[in-house]
């Protein structure tokens, strides 16, 4: 993507951007994304383009979260969990926690279900980021993740989460 406008960004990695380019673009900035484009091997380009095309389902593999005036870009194996607390969407890793324009049902829609799982209204968390699973009263229930948080899964999605936890996607609906 090449254009004067920053708040579009969220929405080209969205659509998998290789890369956004602010004008005035320099000369070597330019030569650099050129660059890394032609790295690119022809299988990813046709694998980009049925894509786009729609042939194939294409799943976020990395985020952007805002880091002050800048943006940060986190791969997927960086992200613990994603919550929204007081009206904010946020993307928690082990080192800290960054703002998203996105909300959680549309990070939803464009998260792989074999790497995430919604636990509740406020939670989506990365499956391979849960260290423990405690069965609470009244259904509930709480996990613990790599970075320490401890969070509460609702009685609706405890028992989805256990069965994609075991390999078993489609269990229980």
């Amino acid at each position: 993507f090449c254009t004067a406008y920053d708040e579009y960004a969220v929405e080209a990695f969205d659509v998998h951007a290789e890369d956004y380019l602010l004008k005035p673009v320099t000369r070597v900035r330019l030569a650099r994304c050129i660059e890394r484009l032609r790295q690119i091997p022809a299988a990813e380009w046709d694998s980009s383009i049925e894509r786009i095309a729609g042939r194939k389902e294409a799943s976020a593999t990395r985020f952007l979260a805002r880091c002050g005036a800048r943006y940060r870009v986190v791969a997927q194996n960086e992200v613990e969990y994603f919550s929204f607390e007081e009206g904010l969407s946020a993307l928690h890793t082990a080192s800290g926690r960054f703002l998203m324009d996105p909300t959680l049902n549309a990070l939803e829609s464009r998260l792989n279900p074999a790497h995430f799982f919604r636990i509740s209204r406020s939670f989506i968390v990365r499956l391979d980021a849960i260290l423990e699973v405690s069965p609470l009263t009244g259904g509930f229930g709480e996990i613990l993740l790599r970075c320490g948080a401890r969070l509460q899964v609702s009685r609706r999605r405890f028992r989805q989460m256990l069965a994609h936890l075991d390999g078993r996607e489609h269990a229980g609906g």
